[in-house]
């Protein structure tokens, strides 16, 4: 292995070190911010079953499929035993 290309990986270490360095202690804030973008934008998707007037109907229409595949994972997160949705879309 040539001087150059020890140099590289070694560099490539230290901006892995400093990148878990510094990321690390935000991971979890990160994660939790996520969830919660997640969340409202479920929210977003599926307020009209949950009888909230939704403005942007039309353009969540499509996303629905989406949404179903992590229906489960959302209401359980939510505190919900069964889905609130349970006459129409089933998931448990």
């Amino acid at each position: 292995m040539s001087l150059l290309a020890q140099l590289r990986a070694r560099i490539r270490q230290v901006d892995a070190g400093l990148r878990e360095f510094y990321v690390a202690p935000y991971r979890r804030t990160f994660a939790r911010a996520r969830r919660d973008e997640e969340d409202l934008f479920m929210m977003l998707v599926l307020s009209e079953a949950l009888g909230v007037p939704n403005p942007a109907a039309g353009a969540t229409l499509e996303l629905l499929p989406e949404m179903l595949d992590r229906m489960h994972e959302w209401h359980v997160r939510m505190g919900m035993d069964r889905s609130p949705f349970e006459e129409h879309m089933r998931c448990c």
